[in-house]
């Protein structure tokens, strides 16, 4: 086969759908995980270029769907050399205005997608995964500087860059590396909502270029935590927000 096996998921609108357009571009075969987006993830499909592409469904915070999934992206990929964690939840839920009920559910259901869906497709993933291979988690900049109306989100990115960056060390020696993506507002369907509103010019002026990034601006630093060239870079977490947050 040609090409790399490259899993991306959530890979059905926003930075997943770039980053799997942008793998298929450079000739590498693509499966495109979706949850419940079939309608979306059919269109993609139609759109990349190259062969070998395929679909895959599930639901990252059920363990065994999980299971499921990667098995049916690596059968039909014939193996993984790429994983990208781009699955995730962005729920609001402020400490103060949310009742405990609630509080419990965001929290269950933030971690379930971003942190525990991530770390369970991985540990199924390096089941099909060869030296030379690479996993790459997409986080945020809330990891560093906090989401106040959004806590478990900002803990469950950090968590997602503490699990890159401890497999990036156990993962080595299998010749496999791991690193992370952590953007500030990107424009996709998921921010659109925010970027159209009134206080989309504040989100902009968050950057001193006074815009927020391209979907496809991420890909291109996926493309490269992918790369052969890019196996020094493991447990790297790249900060891609357009100087909207320094640390």
């Amino acid at each position: 086969m040609n090409g790399r096996g490259v899993l991306v998921t959530g890979a059905s609108r926003g930075i997943g759908r770039a980053t799997a357009a942008a793998f298929a571009a450079q000739g590498d075969r693509v499966a495109i995980h979706h949850r419940d987006s079939a309608k979306e993830a059919e269109s993609l499909l139609r759109e990349l270029p190259g062969e070998g592409h395929t679909i895959v469904q599930g639901d990252v915070s059920d363990a065994e769907a999980v299971r499921r999934m990667v098995d049916e992206a690596a059968e039909a990929l014939g193996a993984i050399d790429v994983l990208v964690n781009n699955a995730g939840v962005f729920l609001h839920h402020p400490v103060m205005e949310t009742s405990y009920e609630e509080w419990q559910d965001a929290w269950r259901r933030t971690l379930g997608v971003n942190l525990l869906g991530a770390a369970n497709t991985t540990w199924c993933a390096l089941r099909h995964m060869p030296a030379g291979g690479r996993v790459i988690n997409i986080t945020s900049r809330g990891a560093f500087r906090g989401e106040p109306d959004s806590p478990a989100y900002g803990a469950s990115k950090a968590g997602m860059n503490a699990l890159a960056q401890s497999l990036a060390v156990s993962l080595a020696p299998r010749g496999i590396a791991v690193a992370a993506v952590a953007p500030g507002f990107v424009e996709t369907d998921m921010t659109n909502e925010h970027l159209k509103a009134p206080r989309g010019d504040a989100i902009r002026a968050q950057s001193p270029f006074g815009r927020v990034a391209r979907a496809q601006e991420i890909a291109a630093a996926v493309l490269y935590l992918a790369s052969p060239d890019a196996e020094w870079a493991s447990g790297t977490v790249i900060d891609l927000n357009g100087a909207s947050y320094l640390r």
